[in-house]
């Protein structure tokens, strides 16, 4: 397989938008910068009486023999750079480390073109292609799933379910569950039955309100599945609901995605804005979970004998899972992970792991404040890949059509708030390289690969659905 550029980091580019990736080089970690280091190192980083740190490759030993965090600590006279240990605390100084990466790469990007385009034609990854619009006018849509060539389901976050075949949408969906569009909830993943149409099931997962508590409304992701003939939704089943009592307030990280294997569904569940709930058993928020295609809880699922846990977890330990597909070669469960500012997250997922959040993570908080230190701990799974900054990094599919045979069985992910389509090349287990495919093509919330061989993706604010489609390849 073609080398593909390594581009392990991006920077957001939506200067309005409120994500934390698009604050970089903001908040309480660039105060507390300007007030211990831009002395010797410039309010720019590009240095004073220190050293730049704009340039990593030019670090003598840190990262090298070294880590940020016992350099800052200790110091080192030689290099004029003093001991820190008592006046920053750890988790300071892992925040000042995400804020130098952050900065690095902004100053990077600035000026260098990341796709070559000309007159509509995009170059990258070994290809020239073409971006194609399909539909248009929809309203902030946010899953696609096809059941033909060119023909399928999409979700739009409002609440509609519509089909479509090729560039026609038909009206949405009669019948469908109402949905609790609250921030970051509404209509959310589509799927069908891995039989369909044999077996013409439709599985939908959207925010949805029990009602309230102590006065205020409260909702979970809620997962059923029904039937559609002549547009109509029918026999729905419900295959995964939450008390009302672990309903939680606010519109905050509801997941959700689906994957299908060997009769099971796995479905995720974001950790509602909870991040201490994550690594709560008795809670189903900030989890992975697997049922019976019909809803029934596996008798072997990790925790079904443990008190207290809740039975359907898998996984437990996942800030905000936006993407979930099944290896076409290896049957791996892999998993898309929104992180906070910094450490968005590509995972492999295996039963009864925990995934570390918030305990471990690459990232810190939206104003620029600590979470963690702690990268790692014993007992808790290392990312196959990270982000920081990050992408906001959403929806996954692994390629398996045939119009770009170079990326077969490779991972394409999509990135929000950098606007961006990535495709991570995949060898045993581990991802050995990260090339940026579009950029600054809008928001994309979700990636398909269709019957028809071309790569379909959903771009939720601009409202449409495109897909890339070859015009030859390049050496």
């Amino acid at each position: 397989m073609r080398h593909f550029i390594l581009s392990i980091f991006t920077i957001a580019s939506i200067a309005s938008s409120t994500f934390a990736q698009n604050r970089i080089g903001t908040g309480e970690v660039d105060k507390l910068y300007q007030s211990i280091c831009a002395s010797c190192h410039g309010e720019e980083l590009r240095g004073g009486l220190g050293g730049s740190l704009l340039d990593k490759d030019a670090w003598k030993q840190v990262g090298k023999t070294q880590s940020f965090m016992d350099y800052v600590k200790e110091g080192n006279l030689e290099m004029g750079m003093p001991s820190f240990e008592g006046a920053l605390t750890d988790p300071q100084i892992r925040s000042l480390e995400i804020y130098i990466d952050e900065v690095i790469q902004k100053t990077a990007r600035e000026d260098q073109p990341l796709i070559k385009e000309i007159d509509g034609v995009y170059s990258a990854g070994g290809y020239q292609f073409k971006v194609e619009t399909i539909l248009d006018g929809l309203n902030r849509p946010w899953s696609v799933v096809f059941f033909s060539e060119d023909s399928g389901f999409i979700t739009e976050k409002g609440g509609n379910l519509r089909m479509f075949c090729g560039e026609e949408l038909g009206d949405p969906v009669r019948g469908i569950p109402e949905v609790w569009a609250q921030g970051q909830g509404g209509l959310l993943e589509v799927a069908l039955h891995p039989d369909y149409p044999k077996t013409p099931w439709v599985y939908l997962s959207y925010s949805a309100s029990g009602g309230e508590v102590d006065g205020k409304a409260v909702g979970m992701t809620k997962v059923v599945r029904g039937r559609i003939s002549n547009n109509q939704w029918s026999e729905e089943q419900v295959i995964f609901e939450a008390p009302l009592e672990l309903h939680r307030v606010g519109g905050a990280h509801f997941g959700s995605r689906f994957a299908f294997k060997d009769g099971y569904l796995f479905f995720s569940i974001g950790d509602r804005g909870s991040m201490e709930m994550a690594q709560d058993l008795s809670k189903p928020n900030g989890k992975i979970h697997r049922v019976h295609e019909d809803g029934r809880v596996p008798t072997d699922n990790p925790f079904v004998n443990v008190a207290d846990a809740y039975p359907t977890i898998w996984t437990y330990g996942n800030r905000n899972p936006q993407g979930l597909d099944i290896h076409p070669a290896t049957g791996e469960l892999w998993e898309s992970e929104h992180g906070p500012r910094g450490g968005d997250e590509i995972n492999v997922l295996e039963g009864g792991k925990n995934y570390g959040w918030p305990t471990i993570t690459y990232g810190m908080h939206y104003n620029g404040k600590p979470i963690t230190e702690k990268t790692s701990q014993p007992g808790m799974e290392q990312p196959k890949h990270y982000w920081t900054p990050s992408i906001a990094v959403c929806g996954i599919d692994f390629y398996e059509g045939d119009a770009f045979p170079e990326w077969k069985n490779q991972l394409l992910v999509g990135g929000l708030a950098s606007q961006e389509l990535h495709l991570l090349e995949i060898e045993e287990g581990r991802v050995i390289h990260d090339t940026i495919i579009l950029h600054d093509v809008g928001r994309v919330r979700d990636v398909a690969s269709a019957p028809n061989g071309y790569i379909y993706l959903v771009l939720d604010k601009l409202g449409k659905l495109v897909r890339l489609v070859p015009t030859d390849s390049f050496e």
